[in-house]
């Protein structure tokens, strides 16, 4: 089994509906599946992995090396179950950036630009596959017409572990969101999806964008795109980069199964999954991320 792979400019010429199908599939029975051309040009992808890479040597990889991780490894001889092999820093637009390896804010500001239109369109073809009003899903992220959604950035390295055993690089998880797009290291693998109980390696392909769908596309698609479980197994030579992009609510928007997914039986509506705002999820995920998702969906129901 592999991570289906999307020819993503397929879309505009007479393979359209076959591409389509592709990721309605893709997203029914994966909730991950990898993009290629994409649109985002090669060049600017190349100058990504250069600033990244750059920024982790100059930047991170001193004060990773000294880091709680490290300690508790040479530490302890036992699996280490509450933490990851991850250097990690979010990007956001009004928060404070890395300033000392050239070119990194003016590459990576960029590079979000483009993200942010990529993954618009990729919930536009979501809209159209579940039979929703075209922008229906950004604007149930945005909690209106607005530009009110979350866009982060997260810049991750993983460094070599001597006990790759005993530490993930990160725990399996779903992600809480909506789109996730990521650019991740095209050599070096390590993200894993479970798929009928079985972890399946996402392929490293070179400058191709992989999707995920989180908690939110599963709420608002009644069931239909399920959040996937996945995971990173640490490294044991050489650094994987990870770069993912969260297309996430308004901690103020409201989510609920959209009611054209919703079937109704005599007047009465069956919900698998409640109607909540997004900021009452995030309370409950930051505690829970690492469980299963159900009580979650359960606990914020009773918010």
């Amino acid at each position: 089994m592999a991570i289906p792979v999307v020819d993503f400019s397929k879309l505009n010429g007479q393979d359209r509906a076959k591409t389509m199908a592709q990721i309605a599939n893709a997203c029914q029975e994966w909730g991950f599946f990898q993009l290629v051309n994409h649109g985002i040009p090669v060049e600017l992808l190349e100058r990504v992995k250069k600033v990244s890479s750059e920024f982790y040597k100059g930047e991170r990889e001193e004060n990773f090396n000294k880091s709680k991780e490290v300690d508790l490894l040479d530490e302890s001889s036992e699996k280490l179950e509450n933490v990851d092999w991850e250097d990690v820093i979010t990007l956001l637009d009004d928060n404070e950036w890395p300033s000392k390896t050239p070119g990194f804010q003016e590459t990576m500001k960029e590079y979000r630009f483009e993200l942010k239109k990529l993954a618009e369109k990729v919930m536009q073809v979501m809209d159209e596959n579940l039979g929703l009003p075209k922008g229906y899903i950004r604007k149930a992220l945005n909690d209106g017409d607005g530009d009110n959604a979350f866009f982060g950035t997260k810049v991750s390295h993983y460094p070599p572990c001597p006990h790759p055993e005993r530490v993930k690089g990160l725990r399996a998880h779903t992600d809480a969101g909506g789109v996730i797009l990521l650019f991740q290291d095209d050599k070096m693998g390590g993200l894993q999806v479970l798929k009928d109980g079985e972890w399946i390696d996402v392929q490293p392909l070179p400058n191709t964008i992989v999707i995920n769908t989180g908690d939110q596309i599963e709420v608002l698609s009644n069931g239909r795109y399920k959040s996937a479980w996945h995971r990173v197994l640490s490294p044991v030579h050489g650094i994987r980069r990870s770069i993912a992009s969260f297309y996430n609510p308004s901690l103020k928007a409201t989510i609920a199964p959209a009611p054209q997914l919703v079937e109704k039986t005599n007047q009465q509506v069956e919900q698998t999954y409640p109607k909540f705002v997004f900021g009452d999820y995030m309370s409950v995920y930051v505690q829970q991320k690492f469980l299963p998702k159900e009580p979650r969906f359960q606990a914020v129901r009773a918010v």
